[in-house]
């Protein structure tokens, strides 16, 4: 059990008096990950300055009375709360304490769940409007709140007239705030339900990591269960599923409240194997950061899409990540989706076990004379004959890959196309092989065309490789 020190009076987390008030009104209340050594005083002088702090209290060890490193501000107003998490996350609270805190605003004391409130969840208003209200009448009378990322209005599905509802959503938690706090009473404003709420199992992985990291422990996360994983995290894509009628394709569209360069876009989404390109979109009418991403197989985007969804980059800001519907069919999609993940494991296995290879090359040899299937942008030429095994090496190619190495027959397949190909090899449990050409130009071309591009979700470093005898030069040397 844990104990709650408090300016108000202290005694047990969860059973202190009067504790309904604390949910009045909803999301005024914020959580803090901070140092175990940061004093109450601290936090009072710190957050004061965004509004009427009504309570704080620090989580303390009941044996040792020492902080756990957690603690809670309970403000008068919604707006103010969401103002301290918006300017607060991620900074420092004392000079000689470098380590940024965290701040969230807290889940509701009746609520069932234990996680704490996602910031898109706090941007979203639901009013009562005037059946003769546009768009443009609702943006006009809200816009004196904060900046508006959108307006909708409820329609009638058969006749297309209003319900007399509607949606707004602001760039920040703080603005939906103030405009439930100040708007006119007769528009009823409250605040939106989330439009897709995360299953129980979610919200328990959820706690569980900030619990995690409260601690001080680095959060569990599975980045590539598709890789030697028998539990996938892909989505459930039902019929019966809302989720399931989401367009599915290989482009995300990502916005975040910062700017961002087309470097850091890459830096982010190319955790996920398979990256084909990304590029960043300037909106002269906003200060967000636009971006599109594109992968070379569906499997790599969905999986971006429900893992980077909600990162915060840098911390304290969160991007967001949906699909562009491309106009493919969404069950085309996902059976190109099992096909790559099954080709993703079995590349797996080789590359850990080379001793796999020839069960692989057998297993894939009963399907018959069926070429390769490459899936790449980069204009390949058409298959050439091999040269002679016993043709003279005019020049040989040094090959890496990244995250795992080609298929041999692909590989074989992908550099017989610039002629004079005599063989190509991989290194045994290595990611790297060679390539031996008869002709330096072939050889050139190879470079030119394959270098730094990616093949079937596979990026490639193609490079002259060292002569033999450089090679074993640098072998002897022992200093």
């Amino acid at each position: 059990m844990e104990e709650a020190g408090s300016s108000a009076g202290g005694g047990v987390s969860g059973f202190r008096p009067g504790v309904d008030s604390l949910d009045e009104p909803p999301n005024s209340r914020i959580f803090l990950v901070i140092s175990k050594y940061t004093p109450e005083a601290v936090l009072r002088e710190r957050f004061s300055r965004f509004g009427e702090i009504q309570d704080i209290w620090v989580v303390r060890d009941k044996h040792t009375k020492e902080s756990k490193g957690i603690a809670f501000i309970k403000f008068a107003r919604s707006s103010q709360a969401c103002r301290a998490m918006e300017e607060m996350h991620g900074q420092c609270l004392e000079p000689n304490n470098t380590k940024p805190i965290k701040v969230f605003i807290a889940q509701s004391r009746s609520s069932g769940s234990h996680r704490d409130v996602e910031d898109e969840e706090l941007t979203r208003i639901f009013v009562m409007i005037p059946k003769s209200y546009t768009e443009e009448d609702l943006r006009e009378k809200f816009k004196v709140y904060g900046d508006i990322e959108y307006c909708s209005i409820i329609k009638n599905k058969v006749t297309g007239e209003s319900k007399g509802l509607g949606y707004v959503r602001y760039l920040k938690p703080s603005q939906a705030a103030q405009a439930i706090e100040n708007c006119d009473r007769s528009f009823r404003a409250i605040l939106a339900e989330p439009k897709n709420k995360p299953p129980e199992s979610s919200e328990q992985d959820y706690y569980s990591n900030m619990r995690q990291e409260a601690l001080g422990h680095e959060p569990r996360v599975n980045m590539f269960p598709f890789v030697g994983d028998q539990q996938s995290e892909f989505p459930n894509f039902d019929k019966n599923d809302s989720r399931g009628q989401e367009s599915i394709s290989k482009r995300l569209s990502v916005v975040s409240r910062v700017p961002f360069t087309e470097e850091q876009l890459f830096s982010i989404f190319d955790i996920v194997p398979g990256l084909e390109y990304c590029e960043v979109q300037r909106d002269p009418y906003s200060n967000y950061g636009h971006g599109v991403v594109q992968y070379f197989n569906v499997a790599s985007a969905i999986y971006a899409k429900y893992k980077l969804h909600g990162f915060q980059y840098p911390p304290g800001n969160r991007i967001g990540v949906s699909f562009i519907d491309d106009g493919n069919n969404a069950t085309d999609l996902l059976r190109k989706m099992a096909t790559q993940m099954v080709a993703a494991q079995l590349a797996s296995v080789v590359w850990n076990n080379p001793n796999q290879q020839q069960f692989l090359q057998q297993f894939g040899g009963s399907s018959g004379s069926q070429l390769p299937q490459i899936q790449t942008d980069v204009i390949l030429p058409s298959c050439k004959k091999k040269a002679d095994p016993e043709t003279p090496v005019k020049e040989r190619l040094f090959i890496v890959f990244n995250p795992h190495p080609l298929p041999l027959d692909v590989l074989e397949d992908i550099f017989c196309r610039f002629g004079n190909l005599i063989e190509v090899y991989l290194v045994s449990g290595k990611n790297v092989g060679y390539a031996k050409f008869a002709d330096r130009v072939s050889a050139n071309d190879a470079i030119s065309t394959l270098h730094g591009k990616i093949l079937n979700g596979v990026r490639l470093k193609v490079m002259l490789a060292d002569s033999p005898r450089e090679e074993s030069n640098k072998r002897q040397r022992t200093y």
